[in-house]
């Protein structure tokens, strides 16, 4: 049906014209569908997006219409679904025809589709079923919808088995193409339907796909253009921009209707149309409903011609153009793009995974799964999808492969490596700028060379086409006319350093058109790292505005377009020779002829700039190197004229030196020959000369032509070291080399034998310094990497030494790490092709160079690749944590002579109650000689031998609870690092580190072992990496010299020496405990870039908290704080604030590196990176490591497997607010995170209060769902508006306190802010606490705990309940509803027992309870007892125990009262055996002794202070439980008035000790005002760690309150008490009472 006022095109489909395309067509529709279609119902079925933008106006139109209509009156109903797949189900459908049947449809009705592929798959498969079969039409709203799903009469919906698996083939009587829709679509929904149009004519019309390539800025100016007064509803009426549009719907529109015309129900042909669809809608099986179907078949495209590429059907010509015009559309076209490698669900995009997703296709015949396959843009290999075996599909997903080690097949090879990266970009470049077009070939088809097209398109420098297929690229040169990018447009140049060093330059030609305009160059976390300062220097100096954005030196930059000055340049030269070429390809369009003066040392890779040079001179500008005018020689100075280069009508390009250097390397390796073409000795790069010098000294046959290379290896394992080489020339060559080097094991030319003795089968490349600052630090790489394998190398200045094994002595099945870099990558796959199952990481970084490289090493070379899913190979390099403990495996500690291990490990083996061994204490008892002297007799060879000996013998035969403390050169023999590193497969190794200036000092006075006969500072620097190597953990002894803190204390060091051992061997893990259902726990996240100058403050700060997290990513080393933007702190500076850090507080630390993707200041892409320094802080004993479930499968499921007894917070962040917590996004991030995590942390940004509401849910959900398998999660929403999440948050809630410098995250509250929030909602109730006792006037224990509670805002109080009995006022106060607890004191502490229900162990040994504690057992309250008098004792004494003395062999009570009780238990507790008790009466004593009998402590009754049985040594704990008045230090006083107290006898211990008086009236009673004068006798006496100690300390009866104190209120609270505030606040009570 025509219409006089709207102009359509029509396309026919099945002989029938019923797909109407144009602009505003709603009246159109309306018009046609009712004349043309006739009805009693007319039903439009929408969702709700799309019906708030146009469902009224077909409402109006249709009203309109019908009311014109003669006869009777049709109806227009309509209705209304869900926008989503969702409704694209089972319900869906069922509900829509519910709908149809109450209105009283029949056959006659018609229905309309108004909507995406979601409306029209549904709406369409329920007019194909509803009464057997109803008319409908499709109106597509969606740019995907109109050229794919609205064509070809196909519907369906889900299932949960996949997607569109029930169906049927239902064509409509029109499908209305109004493209004026796609002006309120979005840019991405825009994007998404590209997908399939670029997919139609990447099958079928080579020039329509050649125009989508060169059009895409029209493109989509197209829809960003609103039309107004409904322009282009004639033809008339139509902008160019949007016949543009309409031509390109059409035509894709038009190759789908021809396509279904032929093979309707798709037998064979329409497979064609599933190009990118196989792999895509697996991908999109597990990613929709985030990833939109149109980003899944992008992928899906790449990766299924990357499998025609694998077959040897496309060149790498194909896969370059899809792959650019995919990304031109802002398309993804991998997995690892970021805005999918950053879900969740992507951990589940497993090969296999997907494989199995992929056997339920249409397509597939059987098992055997079928694939659309390319032979050329336009075209496919065969005119329906192609079967294509499993294993080749798997090599194209997985992201690492193995090449199977063997001889190529394919030798003698003859092929030609891609073209020169390098003279790729400066072919690119001088064509730009050049006048005149020029025709390319042989360019490389790479990310590098894209990233120079894209800027240079950016800058409108240029116009590129392609022609010959994509063969040759066409370069339409600007002349030199540049233009800043549209505004808010940085050009992003991804790890392009060849791009980003030339650019620079090029961007200061760029003229400006407003005021202000700057150009931004950036890159990715690596490039943002790699240095551009000297080319910036030197451009400045010249007058050139250019800015640092984040870090001085690196990018971003921030570029004015003010022209290049020219005259007089001068560059430091000696880093990179690309600075050099960047102001060499420009200085022609200077503003005054250049004169390039290079300057700072020994240029680089001259080589690159005669290249530069001789490149320049073909496109029509001559480069004059100025000569010394007495020598002649040439000198670093060149004058280059002003003018416009003249493009060549055709450049070929060279191939890729460096690349030619790998399948030479094979043929080298193998043993077989292989012969390059295009490449000879007439290169322009210095690469080329690879052969000639490197392989040749190696021993191969080299045979090189002007235009050729050939190779033939010798015979396998039979290769040459090449002794010294100077690599200066071809500085990327020498990954290559240095992996030959590995497994040349024979002398090299006599001529090239180095001269200071090294191993004959020693390799030394030199001249490569710049490749620390290429794609990575390439040396550190290499060094590393070969390692693996067993390979020992060493660093130099500028270079490497490798020393070569034969092959058969290289580790087999190590995993490559390539570090992104594609050099190392391919360097590594000639090292497999001899050593069996190397795997290679990060496949893909080879794109950069050679993107086909995998499928030339086995259809060229001759060599077969196997895809490797690396999720699940699993990590057995990494060095933190024992993977298979063995139950109370004994602790091995080494480490540096010097370095405390002694010290340490006898202080560890009393935390654990386990038997300390001194290696060298068993060493002389074996031998019966003194160390020194065995090593002066019979040599250190000697030695060593029978040092690892015994240790092997120490091993066996004390295999658990010992701590062995070896000797400090025991890793200086390879059978005991062995010996080591097996042992610490199942049990702890742990290093003891401390400062080196301290261990210098040690060493300098210690006489007892052998001299070193070198150097102290290299002994350590060779023995470190080993002691790394060999240890599961390193313990620190803390000093504070590197931080100029004051040293740590004997209490803190004890403190941690039983921290952290007790942790690592499970004894007693330091966790949290307050981590169950019915209790709160929180953390203190700590923001300082230092956090030494806090650490007077720690204890103020973590008031109240579970535990600490340190924001290591907030970490900043006083040397680098002058940087800024994301940063890696060093590991040893991580590794000190740790140390510094526990020894102000025991509790948890919980161990975050935040990426400044989710929030932090780490760089997102620095993974290698974090993850050492996750491992660093498992060997630490960090207690909780918060690891990003966005971080790769394979490294977490590495860290998890070593994590020992730590535990692991599995986080996930996103800051933009879209998460919800209902759907099934939220429940695969929980589902994955809970697959890696102890703990999970899902944090989401609140827009509004009932977000939080939806969390709280959420998190209930889970835990009635999952039941005892729930683990805790922490689930916060930022924001202001999510401060209620933080409140009602049960699990570590992240807290900040007032001190800090700044909150870790937006909306963070502090401890006491929740504990005041949570009252006001009802969520913590206020309390009551009495002290229980008479008489208790003048107590403490008010002022103690009512303190407490205010400082940590709790709603409690603490009063005293003085009765003279336990009756009905006690009673009534434990069974009130509002009871807390309560403390008792004498006489009370039997009485009170019967009215309890249960007692604890300690209570029930004292026979005493002073604690009253509620609990809630199956759901009943229960009064449960306790003592906690012991407990003051034992920490009043342990927290002051001199550091000398590990443990107490003899203490003395005095006094045989009830609180006796509680110290002799505490003696026992602290491992103390003898206990001499003296009391006046001996009948008293005589009880205890009894009470005790059956524990494993000898108490003897002591008839005189002083006179100690079997003259046994003296006490080293003294504890008097009488009143004070009841002792004195005056001999003269009578027995019967006081007890004399003899000090030359009482402190006659050597190593001193510490003296308790359970009487706090007055603070210093006669024993404590004794041993403080005693202490003062003989301060400085005793030294330990090169540290002056006390002799004797002092604990008055106050401290003892105090610490059992803070035992009830941590028991009463679950929280710690405020020591130090609270104290002091008690203390000043206490001396202003007078008592």
């Amino acid at each position: 049906m025509a219409s006089p006022d709207t102009d359509v095109r029509k396309v026919s489909i099945l002989g029938k014209e019923s797909i109407h395309c144009g602009f505003h067509l709603i009246p159109y529709i309306t018009r046609t569908v009712i004349e043309t279609l006739p009805s009693s119902t007319y039903v439009l079925i929408t969702d709700t997006n799309v019906g708030n933008l146009h469902l009224h106006a077909f409402e109006e139109e249709f009203k309109s219409a019908i009311e014109k209509h003669n006869g009777i009156k049709p109806r227009f109903l309509t209705y209304v679904v869900p926008p989503g797949e969702t409704s694209k189900s089972r319900e869906g459908k069922a509900e829509i025809e519910d709908y149809l049947l109450l209105n009283k449809c029949t056959r006659d009705t018609v229905i309309l589709a108004l909507g995406g592929g979601v409306i029209g798959d549904l709406v369409g498969f329920v007019a194909a079923t509803f009464m057997r079969g109803v008319r409908f039409v499709q109106i597509p709203t969606t740019l995907l919808a109109m050229v794919d799903s609205s064509v070809g009469g196909k519907t369906a919906i889900d299932t949960p088995h996949g997607k569109n698996l029930i169906g049927a083939f239902w064509q409509p009587e029109y499908i209305f193409i109004d493209a004026a829709f796609l002006e309120s679509l979005p840019a991405r929904e825009f994007s998404n339907g590209m997908a399939e149009v670029i997919k139609t004519a990447a099958i079928w019309n080579e020039s329509e796909f050649a125009s989508l390539e060169s059009r895409s800025a029209e493109i989509f100016a197209a829809i960003q253009t609103p039309s107004t007064s409904f322009a282009g509803r004639t033809a008339s009426t139509r902008s160019p921009a949007q016949e543009l549009l309409l031509s390109i719907i059409i035509g894709s529109i038009s190759v789908k209707a021809h396509i279904v015309t032929v093979d309707e129900r798709e037998t064979g042909l329409r497979n064609l149309v599933n190009f990118g669809h196989t792999i895509g809608h697996a991908i999109e099986a597990v990613l929709t409903p985030t990833i939109l179907h149109g980003e899944c078949v992008s992928i899906g495209m790449i990766l299924e011609a990357e499998v025609a590429r694998a077959l040897g059907v496309l060149s790498q010509v194909g896969v370059g153009r899809l792959t650019r015009c995919l990304k031109a559309y802002n398309l993804p076209v991998s997995l690892s793009d970021p805005k999918i490698a950053n879900l969740p669900a992507a951990r589940s995009l497993t090969v296999d995974r997907l494989l199995d997703i992929m056997k339920v296709d249409k397509k597939n015949s059987g098992a055997q799964k079928k694939i659309v396959i390319l032979s050329r843009i336009g075209a496919t290999y065969e005119q329906k999808a192609t079967v294509v075996d499993d294993a080749v599909i798997a090599k194209t997903l997985a992201e690492a492969v193995k090449v199977v080690s063997g001889i190529p097949s394919k030798s003698p090879v003859r092929m030609a490596t891609p073209g020169s990266k390098s003279i790729s970009n400066r072919a690119l470049l001088l064509a730009a700028l050049g006048k005149g077009t020029c025709k390319l070939t042989n360019l490389l088809h790479s990310d590098d060379t894209q990233v120079m097209m894209n800027a240079l398109v950016e800058l409108n420098g240029a116009k590129f086409s392609w022609e010959d297929n994509g063969e040759t690229l066409v370069v339409q040169g600007g002349g030199g006319s540049l233009s800043v990018p549209q505004q808010g447009k940085e050009i992003y140049l991804g790890n392009a350093g060849t791009a980003a060093r030339f650019l620079t330059t090029v961007c200061t030609l760029v003229k400006s058109t407003l005021p202000d305009e700057r150009t931004v160059i950036t890159g990715n976390a690596r490039m943002k790292q790699r240095p551009i300062g000297p080319l910036v220097d030197a451009l400045r100096a010249n007058g050139s505005s250019i800015d640092y954005v984040e870090s001085q030196g690196c990018l971003p930059l921030s570029i004015a377009p003010a022209g290049l000055k020219g005259a007089r340049i001068q560059l430091a030269a000696s880093v990179s020779s690309q600075y050099v070429s960047s102001i060499l390809l420009c200085a022609p369009y200077a503003q005054q002829p250049v004169r390039l003066e290079l300057i700072g040392g020994v240029v680089i890779s001259q080589p690159y700039i005669d290249m530069t040079i001789a490149m320049m001179k073909t496109f029509g500008i001559e480069v004059v190197r100025e000569k010394d005018p007495e020598t002649g020689k040439l000198l670093d100075v060149y004058t280059i004229p002003q003018g416009v280069y003249t493009n060549p009508a055709e450049y070929s390009i060279e191939s890729d030196a460096s690349s030619a250097t790998y399948p030479l390397a094979i043929a080298a390796i193998t043993g077989t020959e292989c012969t390059i073409l295009n490449i000879g000795s007439k290169s322009l790069q210095g690469d080329a000369r690879f052969a000639k010098e490197v392989l040749e000294p190696m021993g191969c046959e080299v045979v090189q032509t002007e235009t050729e290379t050939t190779v033939r290896g010798p015979p396998l394992g039979s290769l040459k070291a090449i002794g010294l080489v100077d690599m200066e020339p071809m500085t990327d060559a020498f990954l290559t080399a240095s992996v030959l080097a590995a497994v040349a094991n024979n002398p090299p030319l006599k001529q090239r034998t180095l001269p200071d003795g090294a191993t004959l089968t020693a390799t030394r490349i030199i001249g490569i310094a710049n490749q620390r600052v290429k794609e990575c630090n390439r040396i550190k790489a290499m060094i590393d990497e070969l390692a693996k394998f067993g390979v020992e190398t060493r660093e130099l200045d500028d270079g490497l030494e490798i020393y070569g094994k034969p092959i058969s002595e290289l580790k087999q099945g190590v995993s490559v790490h390539c570090y992104d870099d594609h050099r190392v990558a391919m360097a590594f796959s000639v090292l497999g092709t001899v050593i069996k199952n190397t795997i290679i990481e990060e496949k893909r970084c080879v794109e950069k160079t050679w993107p086909n490289w995998w499928d030339d090493l086995e259809n060229k070379i001759g060599l077969k690749v196997e895809g490797v899913d690396l999720a699940s190979i699993d990590d057995s390099a990494s060095p933190s944590g024992p993977q298979s403990e063995v139950e109370a495996a004994s602790v091995v500690i080494i480490g540096m002579r010097g370095s405390g291990k002694t010290f340490i490990g006898e202080l560890a083996a009393t935390a654990l109650g386990w038997s300390f061994l001194d290696a060298d204490v068993a060493f002389e008892a074996k031998h019966q000689i003194p160390l020194r002297e065995f090593v002066q007799k019979q040599g250190w060879p000697a030695f060593r031998s029978a040092e690892t000996e015994l240790l092997r013998e120490l091993l066996s035969a004390h295999p658990t609870r010992h701590v062995i403390s070896l000797g400090g050169g025991i890793v200086e023999s390879p059978e005991a690092r062995q010996t080591l590193k097996d042992y610490a497969k199942k049990g702890p190794v742990v290093h003891v580190v401390r400062e080196i200036d301290e261990v210098l000092q040690y060493l300098g006075e210690e006489t007892a072992r052998p001299a070193y006969g070198e150097p102290i500072i290299e002994v350590f620097r060779r023995r470190n990496p080993w002691f790394t190597e060999c240890c599961s953990y390193e313990f620190i002894n803390y000093t504070g010299v590197l931080n100029g803190s004051q040293g740590a204390s004997a209490e803190s060091v004890r403190r941690e020496v039983e921290r952290f051992f007790r942790h690592i061997t499970g004894q007693e893990p330091n966790l949290a405990p307050n981590l169950t259902d019915d209790k709160r726990s929180y953390f203190l996240s700590l923001t300082y870039p230092d956090i030494t100058p806090a650490l007077p403050h720690i204890e103020e700060l973590v008031t109240g908290v579970d535990a600490v997290e340190l924001r290591v990513d907030l970490l900043r080393s006083p040397k680098d704080a002058e940087r800024f933007g994301p940063y890696v702190p060093p590991v040893a500076y991580v590794s000190e604030q740790i140390a510094a850090l526990r020894q102000k507080t025991s509790l948890p630390i919980v161990y975050t590196v935040r990426t400044a993707s989710q929030g932090g200041k780490f760089p997102d892409h620095a993974e290698k990176e974090a993850f050492e320094l996750f491992h660093s802080a498992l060997r630490l004993g960090v207690e909780y490591i918060d690891i990003e479930v966005s971080w790769s499968t394979k490294r977490i499921k590495a860290l998890v497997s070593h994590k020992g007894h730590s535990q692991i917070i599995a986080s996930w962040h996103d800051w933009s607010g879209k998460l919800k917590w209902v759907g099934q996004a939220i429940d695969d991030i929980y589902q994955n995170a809970a697959s890696f995590g102890d703990i999970v942390k899902i944090v989401s940004k609140a827009n509004a209060l009932e977000d939080n509401f939806a969390l709280y849910s959420f998190v209930n959900r889970k835990k009635i769902s999952l039941g005892d398998k729930a683990k805790p999660i922490i689930a916060i929403n930022m924001g202001v508006e999510g401060q209620m999440s933080r409140i009602l948050n049960s699990t570590f809630s992240p807290v900040t306190h007032p001190s800090l410098p700044n909150k870790a995250a937006p909306g963070q509250l502090s401890f006491t802010q929740i504990q005041t929030a949570l009252h006001l909602i009802g969520q913590l109730p206020a309390q009551r606490f009495y002290l229980f006792g008479t008489p208790i006037a003048h107590s403490m224990s008010p002022t103690l705990h009512n303190t407490g509670f205010k400082l940590l805002s709790l709603p409690h109080t603490y009063s005293l309940l003085e009765t003279t009995e336990v009756g009905e006022e006690i009673k009534a106060a434990i069974t009130a509803p509002d009871f807390g607890g309560a403390s008792v004191t004498i006489p009370f502490k039997l009485d009170v027992i019967p009215l309890l229900d249960s007692l604890s162990p300690d209570a029930e040994v004292i026979g005493a309870v002073n604690t009253i504690i509620p609990k809630v057992v199956d759901g009943k309250k229960v009064l449960h007892g306790d003592n906690t008098d012991w407990i003051g004792i034992y920490n009043s004494v342990r927290s002051r125990l001199p550091a000398a003395l590990h443990k107490p062999e003899v203490g003395l009570v005095i006094g045989a009262g009830g609180t006796s009780r509680a110290a002799i238990y505490a003696l026992q507790k602290l491992g103390v055996k003898t206990i001499y008790l003296f009391n006046r009466t001996r009948a008293s004593a005589q009880t205890l002794v009894d009470v005790f009998s059956s524990f494993n402590v000898d108490i003897q009754i002591v008839s005189k202070l002083g006179e100690w049985p079997n003259e046994g040594k003296p006490p080293a704990v003294i504890i008097s439980t009488v009143p004070a008045s009841a002792t004195t230090f005056d001999p003269s006083v009578p027995a019967s008035e006081g007890l004399y107290l003899p000090s030359e006898v009482l402190f006659a211990n050597p190593s001193g000790g510490v003296v308790v008086d359970m009487a706090y009236k007055p603070a210093d009673t006669p024993l404590i005002s004794l041993a403080l004068t005693e202490a003062e006798k003989h301060v400085g006496e005793v030294t330990v760690e090169g540290k002056k100690e006390k002799k004797w300390e002092v604990v008055r009866g106050l401290d003892v309150l105090l610490e059992q104190g803070f035992e009830q209120f941590r028991l009463w609270t679950g929280r710690r008490c405020p020591r130090k505030a609270v104290s002091e606040t008690v203390w000043r009570a206490y001396r202003t009472a007078g008592i």
